[in-house]
């Protein structure tokens, strides 16, 4: 089928107060299993393609994104296409040529003042374009090799009366919020401020995205979905995934060289990772 918009996803799942689930992907592989993985558990999914991602891939976007796209065509699910983590304007004005509804664009490492006009001219320019645009504010961390952000530390967590306002004057479609996560997690025990997400839910009128989610249990993805929280994102749970499998795979096969028979494991283990979450947010 065509390639979904995302924020029709997103607007569909915040009305029935649940979630989209949004996976980033680095490799063909990646891509495959999520939607495999959705179409498993018959939902929409959202394929994620960060500017990290970009990076890797020699500075170039489209041959991902092609694959993507070509992917996504065949599925018997709504597949939707997101540039994620933007910081970088050339690959903003790139993303309406290469397939992508949306892009998640990222100026939160900016002081507010900075951010927010930053964040209202990305707008403009997407909203142009017919590009749905995601924000954050607040501090999530753990991108770009850092460590994990202490999700506790003050100031870290998203204001919902600056939210508020940054929502208004940015002019974004959907905001990221941090309420306790954080990206990079290799562990599932973060702990949301729930209390926090009620009153940001009350407060703003665009949808709400949760970042970091790889580092979250299942009742408490549960519980952010109950209080409002319509796109999840993961990446770091795929690649825990996929690696856990390839090393148990070389171990018992160390004489394995054909790259299919360990890739093909380590797929078949993000399948299982993308269906078990969008299950959890199903209900």
């Amino acid at each position: 089928m065509p390639l979904a918009a995302t924020g029709e996803l997103v607007a569909r799942a915040a009305l029935a107060r649940t979630a989209v689930a949004a996976f980033n992907v680095i490799t063909l592989e990646h891509v495959e299993a999520v939607i495999a993985g959705a179409e498993s558990a018959g939902a929409p999914v959202v394929l994620q393609v960060s500017e990290n991602v970009v990076k890797f891939r020699y500075g170039r976007l489209l041959p991902l994104a092609r694959a993507a796209t070509a992917a996504a065509e065949r599925a018997s699910v709504p597949v939707a296409l997101h540039l994620d983590h933007v910081q970088s304007d050339d690959l903003l004005r790139q993303a309406p040529g290469a397939g992508f509804s949306s892009v998640m664009y990222d100026a939160s490492r900016l002081p507010y003042e900075e951010n927010l006009a930053s964040t209202r001219a990305a707008a403009d320019w997407s909203h142009a374009q017919g590009l749905w645009i995601e924000a954050e504010l607040g501090e999530v961390g753990g991108k770009d090799g850092e460590p994990p952000r202490d999700a506790h530390a003050p100031g870290a967590r998203t204001d919902p009366g600056e939210a508020r306002a940054f929502v208004d004057d940015s002019g974004v479609d959907a905001l990221a919020v941090a309420i306790g996560s954080s990206h990079a997690m290799t562990t599932r025990t973060a702990a949301l401020d729930h209390g926090l997400l009620k009153r940001l839910a009350a407060s703003l009128g665009v949808p709400l995205v949760l970042h970091g989610s790889s580092g979250v249990p299942d009742d408490e993805l549960r519980a952010a979905v109950e209080g409002g929280i319509a796109k999840v994102n993961v990446g770091t749970a795929l690649n825990i995934a996929m690696t856990g499998a390839i090393r148990e795979f070389l171990a018992a096969s160390p004489e394995a060289v054909d790259s299919r028979k360990y890739l093909s494991v380590g797929r078949e283990a993000m399948v299982r990772t993308v269906a078990g979450l969008i299950g959890v947010l199903q209900g």
